[in-house]
C-alpha cells in the first residue's frame, strides 16, 4: 500500500467526535445531557441576520468567486468596528477574511514560518493550533502558563523559550482552554518583547466580544507605533454571530502581512464563503446592542458556572472567561481523560480533558459552558457530587 503522509497519520483522531462518543453512551439515568464540550453559542442567529443570509443565499451572484481577501463590504465594516472597539486606525487594507479563524491561524502560521522553524504556543494551548503547526512539519516549543500564574505566561518564561529558529508565539485571550483573560498590560509586554526578540505576536481573539462588562476593550496594541511589524491578531465571526458552519474568520495585520496571506488563501480556499460575508458586513453596523446581550447572557452563565462549581466539594474553577472555565477535578492520580469519561458515561456531562491540551494538564477538564444555560449549569453540582463513587470502579 502506498504511504500516507506521516505528519497527518501521526495526529490523534479530532478530540471532540470522542467524547462525544463516551456521552453517546449515557443512559439517561440522571437527567438529560449537559453538553459542555465544544465552544458553541447556545441560542440562534438574530433575526435580521437570518434574513440576510436566507436574501444572500437566493442571489445568484453569491455563488461566483469573491475576492481573495474577502468581500470589500465585509473587510470595511470589520474595520471599522475594530477601529471603534479599540480607538486605533484600522482599515479595510488591515483586513483579510478567511474560512473561520482555525483557517486564519493556518495562513498566520504559514505567512511567517516554515518548515524546521518552531513556533511558541502556551501550555495550556488551544489542541488546533497545535495540530495545524505538526501537520505543516512547523516545530512546536511551549512556553508554561502555570495555575499558579492564573494560566498567564511570565516575559521571563517566553525571553528563554525563544531561540533562533522561533518565529512566532500564539495566544488566544480570552484563553481556549482555561478562560484566563490576558490583562492588557501583560500583552503591551508581550507584543514588545517579541518585537525586542524578532518574532511576531500571533493573538488569537475569537472571544473577545465576551469580555466582562468592566473590560470590553481588550488591549491597546493597535495604538502601539508601528504594530503591524509583530502583531498578527485573528477573530471569529462564528461565536459573536452565532453562525459557526458558516466558517467565517478574520485576520487583522499589516497590509504586508494581508498580502502574503492571500498567496496562501488562494491555494487554500480562493475566498470564504460569500453568503455569511455579505449578510454578516449588513448586519455588523446594526447588531451592537444584540451583540452585548449576548455577552451579558454568557457572563450570566460564567456566573451560573461559578457558583454550581463551588457547591461541590473537591471540585475547583482554576480560571474562568469568556466561553471557558478550566476546572481541577478532586481525583489526585486519576487521569483526566478518566474522569472526563467517567462524567460522560455515568452523569451525562460531556466535558474535554485537560490532557487534551498539553502536558501537566491532567487535574483539569474544560468546561466549555455558553452552550448552557443558566438553569441547565445549575444541575452540575448532583452530577458531579455522584462521580466519586464511580471513579474508583
Amino acid at each position: 500500500m502506498p504511504r500516507l503522509n506521516p505528519l497527518i497519520a501521526d495526529l490523534a483522531p479530532p478530540p471532540i467526535p470522542s467524547v462525544q462518543a463516551w456521552a453517546r453512551a449515557y443512559d439517561g439515568s440522571v437527567g438529560a445531557t449537559i453538553d459542555l464540550s465544544q465552544a458553541v453559542p447556545g441560542y440562534p442567529p438574530h433575526p435580521e441576520l437570518i434574513a440576510g443570509l436566507m436574501a444572500a443565499a437566493s442571489d445568484p451572484a453569491t455563488a461566483a468567486y469573491g475576492p481573495i481577501e474577502g468581500d470589500r463590504a465585509l473587510r470595511e465594516a470589520l474595520a471599522a468596528d475594530e477601529s471603534a472597539l479599540y480607538g486605533a486606525a484600522i482599515t479595510a487594507d488591515n483586513i483579510h477574511i478567511t474560512a473561520g479563524c482555525n483557517q486564519a491561524f493556518i495562513c498566520a502560521a504559514l505567512a511567517v514560518a516554515e518548515p524546521g522553524s518552531r513556533v511558541l504556543l502556551s501550555n495550556p494551548f488551544y489542541f488546533n493550533h497545535e495540530t495545524s503547526l505538526r501537520m505543516f512539519g512547523i516545530g512546536i516549543g511551549l512556553v508554561d502558563c502555570p495555575a499558579s500564574n492564573h494560566f498567564l505566561p511570565s516575559l521571563e518564561a517566553l525571553d528563554a523559550a525563544i531561540t533562533p529558529d522561533v518565529r512566532a508565539f500564539a495566544i488566544v485571550s480570552p484563553n481556549n482552554p482555561t478562560g484566563a483573560v490576558y490583562p492588557p498590560s501583560l500583552l503591551a509586554d508581550l507584543l514588545a518583547l517579541c518585537r525586542r526578540r524578532g518574532i511576531w505576536l500571533i493573538l488569537d481573539e475569537t472571544y473577545r466580544d465576551f469580555l466582562p462588562a468592566d473590560a470590553k476593550q481588550p488591549h491597546g496594541l493597535f495604538l502601539a507605533p508601528g504594530w503591524g511589524e509583530g502583531l498578527i491578531s485573528l477573530y471569529s465571526f462564528s461565536k459573536s454571530f452565532c453562525v459557526p458552519g458558516y466558517r467565517l474568520g478574520a485576520v487583522t495585520a499589516s497590509p504586508r502581512v494581508v498580502t502574503e496571506i492571500a498567496k496562501i488563501m488562494d491555494n487554500l480556499q480562493i475566498c470564504a464563503p460569500r453568503v455569511g460575508q455579505i449578510a454578516i458586513a449588513q448586519a455588523l453596523p446594526t447588531l451592537g446592542a444584540w451583540r452585548e446581550a449576548n455577552r451579558a447572557e454568557i457572563t450570566r452563565r460564567a456566573d451560573a458556572l461559578k457558583a454550581a462549581i463551588a457547591g461541590v466539594k473537591g471540585w475547583e474553577i482554576g480560571a474562568v472567561g469568556a466561553y471557558f472555565a478550566f476546572v481541577r477535578h478532586p481525583f489526585a492520580g486519576v487521569t483526566s481523560a478518566r474522569v472526563s469519561e467517567q462524567l460522560a458515561r455515568r452523569a451525562g456531562v460531556v466535558t474535554l480533558p485537560g490532557s487534551y491540551f498539553g502536558p501537566g494538564q491532567e487535574n483539569y477538564l474544560r468546561f466549555a459552558f455558553a452552550n448552557a444555560d443558566a438553569t441547565t449549569i445549575g444541575r452540575l453540582p448532583e452530577r458531579l457530587q455522584l462521580l466519586g463513587d464511580w471513579i474508583a470502579v
